[in-house]
């Protein structure tokens, strides 16, 4: 299937399938209110097949490129969500080098499937050694990274992230930075980036941890504005159209002007005509021009403040 445009979409529609992708309603409630844009030949059903996620379309980088190295590694979290301490993530590194800046990368309510993976690769082929933790292995990980056509799957991931203890996923993500900090190929240079909830938590992390030297969060909630005077990284800040997304974009106006009462290093971006999700290259929210764009400025701010440029 063709990946179509948001263009090609009523708002209102992309607007009900937003709710889908984040939970607010289920497949089911997603129908019933397509019904009534199903016109033309076209079905509620046939709808939702050209908007939900098609892995197969954001395979950059694949997974066997020669100018990468990737493998599933382990890192211990006693405060996280696992029993047992133990969470797993996806690491991927340059093939040839001793020694890289490394970046955290945090996915969307779904857990770690194969466009995070894509993602991680695409940093690792800028030069940088990437890791992306599953916050779903306490349940069992992501259900299936290897079946692109099985919708289900991505549902059952959104349905297991429901479950998990929102505090310990932050717990978690933190275990995971220290774990590519304390990594023997590690140059002691973090950065990190995330997606939706992912970049909510990277903003958490900007707080959390002062060795965080650069953030670059795409269409994530700010963090209170009380915390913001803690964050000692150079924050780069993606957001979709605030007509499109006023629930993420709309908290960046506040969050600016207390980076910039602070003296934090800091640069934000509205995307016009952009939906939230206009980076992941999975549905027709995807924004070609938009993307590149912000995925570039992504990699000259890792390249300026952990390659030692700044």
């Amino acid at each position: 299937m063709e990946r179509k445009k948001a263009s090609d979409f009523d708002p209102h529609l992309l607007g009900l399938f937003n709710k889908y992708i984040h939970g607010a309603i289920n497949r089911r409630e997603f129908l019933e209110g397509a019904a009534k844009f199903a016109v033309g030949g076209l079905t509620a059903m046939g709808l939702w097949e050209m908007l939900r996620p098609h892995y197969a379309w954001a395979q950059q980088v694949p997974k066997d490129d020669k100018r990468i190295k990737t493998e599933y590694a382990f890192y211990s979290s006693p405060k996280g969500n696992a029993a047992d301490g133990k969470m797993r993530g996806y690491l991927a590194r340059p093939a040839s080098g001793d020694k890289f800046p490394v970046v955290l990368v945090i996915h969307e309510n779904r857990g770690l499937n194969p466009y995070i993976e894509d993602v991680a690769r695409r940093l690792a082929v800028a030069g940088f050694m990437t890791f992306a933790p599953d916050a779903l292995w306490p349940l069992g990980g992501y259900p299936n990274n290897e079946n692109y056509a099985d919708a289900s799957v991505d549902e059952k991931a959104a349905a297991m992230f429901r479950k998990l203890d929102d505090a310990k996923i932050t717990e978690d993500n933190l275990a995971a930075a220290e774990f590519l900090l304390k990594h023997p190929q590690s140059t002691g240079k973090l950065g990190a980036t995330g997606f939706c909830i992912g970049g909510a938590k990277v903003n958490q992390l900007a707080v959390r941890l002062p060795e965080l030297a650069a953030a670059a969060p795409f269409y994530g909630r700010a963090p209170a504005t009380a915390d913001v005077p803690k964050i000692k990284a150079a924050v780069l800040a993606h957001f979709a159209d605030l007509e499109n997304d006023p629930n993420t974009s709309g908290t960046w106006a506040a969050y600016e002007a207390a980076l910039k009462a602070n003296g934090i290093k800091h640069e934000g971006y509205i995307y016009p005509k952009t939906f939230h999700g206009f980076h992941n290259d999975t549905t027709p929210r995807y924004d070609e021009a938009a993307a590149k764009l912000a995925w570039q400025r992504t990699i000259n701010h890792f390249n300026k403040y952990l390659n030692g440029a700044a």
